[in-house]
């Protein structure tokens, strides 16, 4: 196996003393004004979340008469928008988050399995066409899908599977899974030869190598893309407005839009029910940021 040979350059700091480029890089990005940069944007970043959080527990009327700010030198605190929300006889966002759950975890899934199973065999196996097939696979990457909505709606009239969470998943699973692909494949490809190899030497399959040699080392990749296919999901609308034809599969993104269109100066319960969607996947995200951080370094691996 080999080994790259790290890029060596000036450094920055002292001049005529050479560094190699991940320290210079490092070093630029640790510096006090990139530190304070990163800072400024974070908080510009999250203000408008802690506005929604603290406008979601004041009071209708000061809600309507002053800005989110004041709370803090006329702090007043309620739980009736909350309680209005979650209202079974009203709002009822309880049974649209479950919604929204059931949609997303499918939707990830299915993606995730097809897509990695795909990569592998446009990486590491040889059948005709394989070339072309993965140039239409990433050229579907630029075809908006606004414009395969309707056919897909008839498609799914004459399937009998409409007004079902099939519609959802079937819809997410096949926009997501050009970009998947092209990602996955990128990683596998990075894959040192002589690692496949070794395990050809010894005796294994296609199958054995993908479960017991890739999937290991696919992890980051997978989860980067299985975070960021789950916010893209749980966030979506217009897919969901599209096929979602009833409140019992509409996930979260649909009732509030309804509650926006229907209760357009209830601010009180859209600031509470947006910060109910919101906590979902901002948790995934904080929990999961390490994972998400490796998945986007994923493919590095020089042979």
């Amino acid at each position: 196996m080999t080994t790259s040979t790290p890029v060596v350059i000036e450094s920055p700091d002292v001049p005529g003393k050479k560094v190699s480029a991940a320290t210079a890089a490092k070093r630029k990005l640790t510096s006090p004004w990139a530190s304070l940069a990163a800072i400024v944007i974070a908080v510009l970043w999250t203000l408008p979340t802690f506005g929604l959080l603290v406008s979601s527990f004041r009071p209708e009327r000061a809600i309507k008469t002053t800005g989110w700010w004041t709370f803090f030198s006329d702090p007043k605190v309620t739980f009736e928008n909350y309680e209005a929300v979650f209202d079974p006889d009203s709002i009822n966002l309880a049974d649209f988050f479950l919604n929204s759950i059931v949609i997303a975890l499918p939707a990830v899934i299915i993606p995730l399995c097809l897509a990695s199973l795909a990569a592998y065999a446009f990486a590491w196996m040889r059948f005709p066409g394989k070339n072309f097939l993965f140039i239409v696979i990433f050229a579907l990457q630029i075809v908006p899908l606004q414009v395969t909505l309707i056919p897909l709606l008839t498609l799914y009239v004459d399937m009998g599977i409409a007004n079902t969470f099939w519609t959802l998943w079937l819809s997410h699973s096949a926009f997501a899974l050009p970009l998947a692909i092209y990602i996955l494949h990128n990683f596998i490809k990075e894959v040192p030869a002589s690692l496949i190899e070794a395990a050809r030497m010894d005796g294994a399959g296609h199958v054995a190598i993908f479960f017991r040699v890739l999937l290991p080392l696919l992890t980051p990749a997978l989860a980067a893309f299985g975070i960021f296919q789950f916010l893209w999901v749980w966030n979506d609308l217009l897919v969901s407005l599209t096929f979602a034809g009833s409140p019992e599969i509409s996930p979260i993104t649909v009732q509030l839009s309804n509650l926006s269109g229907t209760r357009g100066t209830a601010w009180h319960l859209l600031s509470a029910g947006a910060f109910v969607s919101i906590l979902v996947p901002v948790t995934v995200f904080l929990l999961l940021q390490r994972y998400f951080v490796r998945g986007l370094l994923a493919g590095s691996v020089k042979g």
